[in-house]
């Protein structure tokens, strides 16, 4: 997370990362406005590109190729990524509903969300049909049917109903990967068959008679089956029954018909046409909601309506950026009007394309070269980003910018120390209002008591665990970030054997006005507050100020029985050593934080760190643990160290058992170590074999520094396949064995590390 010294004052969020978004993120990245906060809400963090489904799905693009990676474009626009799924807008507040968490407030907000087939007019079609919208769920199903089809014999019987552009397209590259893969698999005697479905008389209506006379021929020749002006009109099992009384037997039918929108923009107020896309101006501004703009499919401009088609979406990215930009700034916004005629490229599936323009239309392979080098010249402004985006606000900008919005900036850039700077009464009342800290009946004194301090009872018989973990976020998701910070400073009582009883937070959050403050505030410590509940541990207070970087920690109260604690010396002659998350946070944020790592290797190392080592623990000390630890700073081999030298044993680590977080050795491979790597790399001296393993890829993984890491831990051997399943069973999927305790040697090195 980047450092600022901007005062916060106006919350742009977006909402979806479809094709106009990613030109916005563009645009803010290469000219951020100080004092704007930017954050875009994303149901994926890899957003596909509409014009390379086509091709990847005919096998031209690899994944990565055919889609942006939002994270890296979030970095470089200082945006926060929100992965999540809006579920509705409060207009009268302004905010988002979320559906996984707290309300996100905004200023302006943009809508840009894409649209689906509709489907919920045909009996049976949400139940057994596969819509090729939103996009990204249809990857995920695309790859299930191409497994089915290689792990079955034939006959495989596919139909796509829908016969526009996208129909058409996609049938024609399902049928040539299938064709190709078979044959790759000498299966190609294997009966394929697929069959198209156009409710009108014609294919591909909204194109000239001559396009689609072009494409009818490409279809027969490639044996499809075309059924003109019929309905799909309902869907049973493996059965598609259509208007003209034939009843199709099939073994997978995909969904490309009309478009339709979400149901809760409706639900939240904004004016919507009678198909439910959002109403809009020339300024691609809701007509009912003045601080709502909309793009794309879902977006109905009402004096310029234009098909359902990403073309459009790309056009009014740069318009749209230009009025969020001006609205922010309180300028006169500026019409956009979309040209009448566009050029369409077609493609056949198989490196073939139609080029059409009003009635103008031509067919060769050269067309899919040229269409292949627009696409992936697009694709190269979002994936190829500069190092640094340039932080200074233009001389225009700053010429047009609302006077009152820099008075307010500058009524509050000069902030005080001390106490001074600690959050304001009412905003902290007001931000942990909503807090419900478990209850528990040792807590006397706790969070909603005006007391100074919190009071908490030891139970009889029971000693204290103290521990306390403080750092600066390395993500702009303040909800997310309460999750890790908070995991993180509970397991290390964890670790020890102990119960989590109560927590004293310590948060920073960014420079801001009042509201914002709140907002940021709320978000975290919402975060915090899943983590703490869910270990019974009841948050009884803390201290919260003003910096220039969000920040967390907390001082957490642990209770055990004197006789259970588990300490790192007790490690055995004989046991196994069981790891129980996967590394590589260290090497996969430092890569974040060059624009390096993908969005899908961040999500997996966050997945990961939410994850509670409470059960973890349990489970460990339940299958008779004799040592434990928590993987964090230190990286595995420095913690490994501090269990060895109280335990007066040797240590073999199998480096190939590791288990990595997806990415971690490839950024390993790019060169890309945290700035801690340094340090933890002077324990090296502890490797008995170093020259050995050195060359080994995997070698810098055992001195990455972990945030909210796993717990390593000794095992009696025979207890250790019951222990892991047990992990597995509660969702450590990739707890592993990852080496053995020996007898102490005369070396002075005590660790050996197998390749």
């Amino acid at each position: 997370m980047k450092s600022s010294q901007d005062t916060i004052v106006k919350d742009l969020v977006l909402i979806g990362g479809g094709h106009s978004h990613v030109a916005v993120l563009k645009n803010f990245g290469m000219k951020p406005i100080p004092g704007v906060r930017l954050t875009l809400i994303a149901r994926d963090v890899e957003t596909p590109y509409s014009g390379m489904l086509p091709g990847y799905v005919a096998g031209h693009y690899s994944f990565d190729e055919a889609h942006i990676d939002l994270r890296p474009l979030c970095q470089f626009a200082s945006a926060r990524l929100y992965h999540d799924t809006a579920m509705r807008i409060d207009t009268v507040s302004k905010q988002i509903i979320c559906e996984g968490r707290p309300p996100v407030s905004y200023d302006l907000l943009s809508i840009n969300i894409g649209s689906r087939p509709e489907i919920n007019s045909v009996p049976g079609a949400a139940e057994f049909t596969t819509p090729v919208k939103p996009i990204n769920r249809f990857v995920d199903k695309w790859h299930q049917l191409l497994d089915r089809v290689l792990q079955q014999a034939g006959p495989h019987r596919i139909a796509v109903v829908g016969s526009g552009a996208a129909g058409v397209e996609i049938l024609l590259a399902i049928q040539f990967r299938l064709q190709t893969l078979l044959a790759q698999n000498q299966r190609q005697n294997e009966q394929l068959e697929f069959h198209l479905v156009s409710k009108s008389a014609q294919i591909m209506p909204a194109f000239p008679a001559g396009v689609a006379q072009r494409l009818e021929r490409i279809l027969k020749q490639r044996g499809v089956h075309v059924h003109r002006h019929a309905e799909a009109i309902n869907v049973s099992g493996q059965y598609l029954e259509l208007s003209n009384g034939h009843k199709l037997e099939l073994d997978e039918i995909l969904w490309v018909t009309g478009a339709s929108a979400p149901a809760w923009l409706r639900e939240s107020g904004l004016a919507v046409d009678a198909g439910g896309f959002i109403n809009a101006n020339d300024y691609l501004q809701s007509t009912s909601h003045k601080d709502i703009f909309a793009a794309g499919d879902i977006v109905n401009v009402i004096d310029h309506p234009r098909p359902k088609a990403g073309v459009y979406a790309v056009r009014q990215g740069k318009p749209l950026a230009e009025n969020l930009r001006r609205g922010l700034l309180s300028r006169s916004l500026k019409p956009f009007k979309p040209q009448k005629t566009l050029l369409a490229l077609i493609s056949s599936g198989d490196q073939y394309a139609i080029a059409t323009k009003s009635n103008w239309h031509f067919e060769a392979a050269l067309l899919w070269t040229w269409k292949d080098w627009i696409d992936r010249r697009w694709m190269q402004k979002y994936t190829e980003l500069p190092s640094m985006p340039d932080e200074e606000l233009s001389r225009l900008d700053r010429r047009l910018a609302d006077q009152d919005t820099f008075k307010e900036i500058s009524a509050i850039a000069m902030r005080c120390g001390g106490c001074g700077a600690k959050v304001g009464a009412n905003v902290l009342s007001r931000a942990i209002a909503d807090l419900k800290p478990v209850p528990r009946d040792d807590i006397l004194i706790g969070l909603h008591e005006p007391d100074d301090a919190a009071v908490v009872e030891v139970p009889p018989g029971k000693v204290m665990v103290h521990t306390v973990d403080y750092f600066r976020s390395f993500i702009d998701d303040p909800f997310t970030f309460g999750q890790v910070a908070a995991n993180h400073a509970l397991s290390d009582v964890f670790a020890m054997g102990a119960e989590a009883q109560s927590a004293l937070a310590i948060a920073t959050v960014p420079f801001a006005i009042e509201s914002k403050v709140e907002d940021t505030l709320r978000e975290l410590m919402a975060g915090a507050m899943v983590v703490l509940n869910d270990a019974n541990a009841a948050l009884v207070g803390g201290h919260t100020s003003e910096g220039a970087e969000l920040a967390l920690g907390f001082a957490v109260n642990g209770i055990a029985d004197r006789e259970q604690i588990l300490r790192k010396g007790g490690m055995q002659e004989g046991d196994v050593l069981v790891l129980t998350k996967p590394l590589g946070t260290g090497t996969l944020f430092a890569a974040d934080m060059q624009h390096k790592a993908r969005g899908r290797w961040i999500e997996d190392a966050l997945k990961s760190m939410i994850q509670s080592n409470r059960r973890a623990a349990e489970a460990l000390y339940a299958h008779g643990a004799t040592a434990c630890t928590d993987v964090t700073g230190f990286g595995l081999l420095g913690h490994l160290v501090e269990m060895i030298k109280p335990s007066a044993v040797d240590v073999e680590i199998d480096l190939a058992a590791l288990p990595l977080i997806d990415g971690a050795l490839e950024t390993i491979e790019m060169g890309i170590l945290s700035s801690l790597q340094p340090a933890n790399l002077r324990l090296r001296r502890a490797i008995a074999n170093m020259e050995e393993v050195v060359s080994s890829p995997l070698y810098p993984l055992v001195f990455d520094p972990q945030t909210s890491g796993g717990l390593l831990a000794s095992l009696p051997a025979e207890n250790i396949d019951a222990c892991l399943h047990e992990l597995i069973k509660l969702g450590y999927s990739k707890a592993a064995v990852v080496g053995r305790v020996k007898a102490q040697g005369t070396q002075i090195e005590p660790v050996r590390l197998i390749r």
